[in-house]
């Protein structure tokens, strides 16, 4: 177990990706800080955890409140792993975006893993290191309609990653990011319907969406001793979205 003695935190960890992510690192050994807005769902994923023989604690957090987020930085300042997942995500064509929802989704995709970052990055240097990865999406990388807002937030995240890799690699605290394709979650059924996942899916080369225990593997990796010499790395698992 690569991650024994290790904690990690990881944001919107109650569903989808995030749970998945969570649940994975505490298979490697982790003690995991599960963090997000539902006390109902987080208290049901440490639940799993513990179920499965692992360790974890629950923190509620709003990534685009900046009180909640410095309240988080200080429950988890322990963290050796951090893992920013939370996120926004509203599809709509840029003429009929609003300045609410823009603006709350660069709070929580941008803002919030920014000064959560920042204020856990040089703690994990005074420790001797650690490790951080940023969950972003293949639509950071090329044009998607209807995902302007979207896109940008985890363009924004993309350009952070290199930048914090370059100015922590003095305190060993090592940065990349993995970058989802198609993913089947309970958020994205919900946003944009099962048929609508299934012919994204069917456009990328393995022709079909990941689960969420695909992409939680990747971060695994990425978190681990396994990827020591890793960082500032995107680390695509898009089933060859960006490839081709």
């Amino acid at each position: 177990m690569d991650l024994t003695d290790k904690t990690a935190l990881v944001t919107g960890a109650t569903s989808g990706i995030g749970r998945a992510i969570a649940l994975e690192l505490a298979r490697d050994g982790a003690s995991v800080i599960v963090s997000g807005r539902d006390a109902s769902r987080g208290a049901d994923t440490v639940a799993a955890i513990e179920a499965a023989g692992g360790t974890a604690r629950f923190v509620a957090a709003d990534l685009g409140d900046l009180e909640s987020v410095a309240h988080l930085a200080e429950e988890a300042s322990d963290a050796d792993v951090l893992v920013n997942n939370a996120g926004m995500f509203a599809f709509l064509p840029t003429s009929e975006q609003d300045v609410a929802s823009f603006e709350a989704t660069f709070d929580t995709n941008v803002r919030g893993p920014y000064f959560l970052t920042a204020a856990l990055a040089p703690k994990m240097a005074a420790r001797g290191g650690g490790s951080i990865v940023n969950i972003t999406t293949m639509a950071a990388e090329f044009g998607m309609a209807s995902a302007g807002v979207y896109g940008a937030s985890k363009a924004a995240v993309v350009s952070l990653t290199r930048t914090w890799a370059a100015e922590f690699a003095a305190g060993n605290v090592r940065v990349n990011a993995v970058s989802p394709g198609p993913t089947t979650t309970e958020g994205t059924t919900e946003v944009m319907g099962p048929e609508a996942i299934a012919q994204v899916g069917a456009s990328v080369p393995l022709n079909r969406p990941a689960a969420v225990e695909e992409i939680a593997r990747v971060v695994a990796f990425a978190a681990s001793p396994r990827a020591s010499y890793v960082t500032g790395a995107i680390l695509a698992a898009d089933g060859g979205r960006t490839a081709v």
